[in-house]
Order: structure tokens, then C-alpha cells, then sequence
């Protein structure tokens, strides 16, 4: 696997048409904090680590509206491997004005745009997800 974010983005995007309760990944800590930062913004119900050492999995239990609608419209992986995109504090880009979150690795630890806007840090931007 090439880019493990990349490929946690592909499994929650692919469970999500799917319409499965819940997806499975193998656990990084990386991927452990993007996962924090979606339930906190929202977009996930829960997730949990299961497992140990190199069986360690990452479960995250998804989210839909009334209807079955996903919660999540979509999401991007914004810096890759080849091409990293780091931002300025003044110069995050906002996603579907506001509506959506820029999850960005800092100096700080992994967090949202608007946790970054109001600390002044820049940082790696890492994906978007609406």
C-alpha cells in the first residue's frame, strides 16, 4: 500500500455506497487521529481500534440520515506522496464554503481548518471531506 490515508479514504467511500454499518482498515496512528477528527466534525458515529500488534484494525461505524442518505458526500485526498501541499494559517482554504472540514497534520497533532485558523498554524493539508 502506497498511501494509507488515500486507501482509508477508498474504504469509507466505498462502504458508504455499499451502505455497509461499519468498515475495517488496518490501524495506523495517522489514519487512528483522521478518524477522530470525523466524529468529532460529525461524520462518522463511532470508532474503535481492535486487535494487537500487527493485527491491529481500525473499526469506524458510519453515518446516514433519514433515508440512508451518507452523512459524508464526498472526500479528497488533497496532499499526496509525489506532491505534499503544505498551507500557511492564512491561507486554508475553506470547503464548499464552510460546510465541509480540511483535515490538516500540524506541528500540534492532526486537526480541522478551523482548528488551525484559530491557533495560526499552518500545516500538511491532508484531505477534505463534505
Amino acid at each position: 500500500m502506497m498511501d494509507p490515508i488515500a486507501d482509508m479514504l477508498t474504504r469509507i467511500r466505498n462502504a458508504l455506497r455499499a451502505r455497509f454499518k461499519e468498515v475495517r482498515m488496518p490501524y495506523s496512528k495517522i489514519k487512528f487521529e483522521i478518524a477522530r477528527v470525523l466524529l468529532e466534525e460529525g461524520f462518522i458515529n463511532n470508532f474503535r481500534s481492535e486487535g494487537a500488534d500487527l493485527g491491529r484494525e481500525i473499526l469506524v461505524q458510519l453515518k446516514y440520515l433519514e433515508g440512508g442518505k451518507p452523512v459524508i458526500v464526498g472526500m479528497k485526498r488533497v496532499s499526496r506522496s509525489a506532491r505534499r501541499v503544505y498551507v500557511p494559517a492564512d491561507a486554508i482554504p475553506k470547503v464548499i464554503g464552510g460546510l465541509g472540514v480540511n483535515v490538516l497534520s500540524t506541528s500540534k497533532g492532526i486537526m480541522t481548518d478551523k482548528e488551525a485558523r484559530k491557533d495560526k498554524i499552518g500545516g500538511e493539508l491532508l484531505c477534505s471531506v463534505w
